[in-house]
């Protein structure tokens, strides 16, 4: 999972709360908030599954998500 992604799937999952919860919410995993974590060089992947714990997101909704959907021809 690359930055613009991690930043994408929050975004759809969260709407107008991501921002919120990553910049201030502390996640328990990390030690730090997801912004911060990010800025530290962890691994976005790593930083969405944590936040994902931190909010109980449902497991379906967790992997593959962030992604561009593929080009039409």
């Amino acid at each position: 999972m690359r930055r613009s992604e991690f930043l994408r799937a929050v975004e759809d999952e969260f709407g107008g709360r991501a921002t919120s919860l990553t910049q201030d919410l502390v996640l328990g995993a990390l030690g730090r908030t997801a912004s911060d974590a990010l800025d530290a060089g962890v691994a976005p992947r790593e930083i969405w599954l944590a936040l994902c714990d931190e909010v109980d997101v449902p497991a379906e909704r967790r992997y593959g998500v962030g992604r561009m959907e593929p080009r039409r021809s």
